[in-house]
């Protein structure tokens, strides 16, 4: 369940003799504008911000490193000793552009939600869903995150493929907004943890994880993922329960369940082998191998590979043509298809959440996180 989560890549920064700096009066007027703004920036932004505004007020990091385990306090670190000897004129000119680029976007976004897509669904802040020629899309949205899953993302995704589930659409699509389909589950979700709060954590998040996965195994239409670019993690797991999955030749998958500390889930550890055998399935799951797109055709993860330049049009043309078959005929036939199945992929769902609230409280498990920190953290 990868994601690229609240590490802090060195922020590398371009100054020239011609940049003007700004003021102290203009430091001060952008922190009041940073107040404005309605959206959350993402805990990236957010780091960077805090980190420049530590080196405008006070200089260069000279507070002890924090402990590995206190994550918001090492990311914090880490954002404010990367920026080095940045002096203090620079840090206020950076924090004053980031924060001006910041609300110029959410000024665009909200310019764009004043003319909303046809056919699009109120409710929803990390998700687009839209329904149009008797397809419901739910497009992952959170292209700044490479579309990692965090929880409000889950709850979502499983409130849109309820209400997919019950409207008149005849087929249902995912799909990823930006470059990646998803990055999977966000390790965001592990941070901000107090060593005490370890267990409640990984039993919500088996809870969750259980409930989103169930959703996918009921869902009644055909379900048919969309796969734009790279899918990591549980976003690659749950395709073995779609109906159909086509993908960009651009697309990779990727499952790095071991390298952190971590199982398989969506039902992968007993799809995969029925879908690609079980020494393939093994190499995936166990050993981390990430597949291009011809090799997940191949070993029968997705239906049809399409080259990128012509992938959205040859792709939502033929679902067009889906989407005009008779509605109730496709929903029985999937579930003729799909019924036989059912009680032993809850069943599978069930153990496999079991397994990992174990993995997730599990010495390996949070070593294993806090490693994927640290070398994010030195790129």
């Amino acid at each position: 369940r990868q994601a690229q989560a609240v590490c802090v890549p060195a922020i590398h920064l371009h100054m020239t003799a011609a940049t003007m700096q700004v003021s102290q009066k203009d430091f001060e007027k952008a922190q009041e504008q940073l107040k404005l703004l309605k959206k959350d920036p993402g805990n990236e932004t957010k780091l960077k911000l805090y980190a420049l505004f530590k080196q405008a007020t006070e200089g260069p990091c000279t507070s002890p490193k924090p402990g590995m385990l206190d994550f918001v306090k090492k990311a914090k670190w880490d954002a404010w000793n990367s920026l080095g000897n940045l002096s203090q004129d620079n840090a206020r000119q950076k924090y004053t552009e980031l924060v001006s680029s910041l609300l110029s976007a959410e000024s665009a976004a909200q310019k764009e939600d004043a003319s909303p897509e046809e056919g699009r669904h109120d409710g929803y802040e990390t998700i687009i869903v839209t329904t149009k020629n008797n397809i419901t899309k739910i497009m992952f949205n959170r292209p700044d995150r490479k579309n990692a899953i965090n929880h409000k993302m889950y709850r979502e995704i499983i409130k849109a493929l309820e209400e997919a589930g019950k409207d008149d659409s005849t087929i249902a699509v995912l799909t990823g907004n930006g470059d990646y389909y998803s990055s999977g589950n966000d390790l965001n979700n592990f941070t901000n943890v107090q060593p005490g709060e370890m267990k409640k954590m990984a039993s919500d998040g088996a809870a969750l994880l259980k409930e989103f996965v169930g959703h996918f195994i009921d869902f009644p239409k055909p379900l048919i993922a969309v796969v734009n670019g790279p899918a990591i993690g549980i976003c690659v797991t749950v395709l073995g329960l779609c109906d159909i999955v086509y993908a960009s030749d651009r697309a990779t998958f990727h499952s790095p369940f071991s390298q952190l500390g971590q199982s398989p889930e969506g039902c992968s550890s007993y799809l995969f082998p029925k879908i690609m055998g079980l020494a393939k399935a093994n190499e995936m799951l166990l050993f981390n191998k990430k597949l291009t797109a011809a090799e997940a055709c191949a070993q029968g993860l997705v239906t049809e590979v399409f080259p990128e330049r012509t992938f959205q049009k040859e792709v939502w043309a033929r679902l067009e043509a889906y989407a005009s078959l008779p509605k109730n005929s496709l929903a029985v036939s999937k579930q003729l298809l799909r019924s036989t199945e059912k009680e032993k992929l809850h069943e599978v769902n069930s153990k496999e959440c079991e397994v990992l609230q174990e993995r997730w409280i599990s010495d390996e498990c949070i070593n294993a996180i806090v490693s994927f920190f640290q070398k994010k953290s030195k790129l």
